[in-house]
């Protein structure tokens, strides 16, 4: 049986999916975690797109591609340089190739919006490890022209886009964490 700590501890961030088919069932269990998540005023500010439509994949890829360009050209030093060393650039294949991309949005009317979203955002990680599922969040800098996409209204902005599917590496490294007592500011 996995416990939280257990789920948290193998998630890692996945770019690199099999091309075999997911179940649903298994997104829309994470979906069914996410709406237990806590919000602000309990507005549930969160809304989701699923796209498994490969040409509107390769859509959504091509457009991120442009904004990601534009944004490493701008990025601060210190920032293209753990680009190079991670060995992220500004292609984004996994938009493509993952068998299943769930886009979050987040309602901006809501109080405590974007935490909230997140909040629920947190929850589905866990879930879709809970399932086998791997992902990673991507947040692209410019989120508008998914409202013009799917056609709906601008009150909901994207927070981030989950690539999901299964794992291209067997054993996938996960980035280290920093010790507890780095994290405690204080205990009073």
């Amino acid at each position: 049986m996995s416990t939280i700590l257990n789920l948290a501890k193998r998630r890692r961030t996945i770019r690199s999916f099999r091309h075999d088919e997911i179940d649903i069932s298994d997104v829309y269990y994470a979906l069914r975690v996410a709406r237990e998540a806590p919000s602000g005023a309990n507005k549930q500010p969160w809304r989701f797109i699923i796209v498994r439509d490969q040409s509107l994949k390769k859509r959504i890829r091509e457009y991120c591609e442009e904004v990601e360009k534009e944004f490493h050209s701008r990025a601060p030093e210190w920032l293209r340089d753990w680009f190079r060393e991670m060995g992220i650039t500004w292609r984004k294949p996994f938009l493509e190739n993952a068998p299943i991309l769930l886009l979050v949005f987040s309602d901006g009317t809501a109080p405590y919006n974007v935490q909230s979203t997140w909040l629920a955002i947190g929850y589905i990680l866990l879930a879709l490890e809970e399932r086998g599922l791997a992902t990673v969040t991507y947040t692209p800098s410019k989120v508008r022209w998914f409202n013009e996409l799917f056609k709906i209204d601008k009150r909901y902005v994207l927070q981030t886009i989950l690539p999901i599917g299964r794992a291209a590496c067997d054993i996938c490294s996960k980035q280290p964490r920093l010790p507890l007592d780095n994290l405690i500011l204080g205990v009073y």
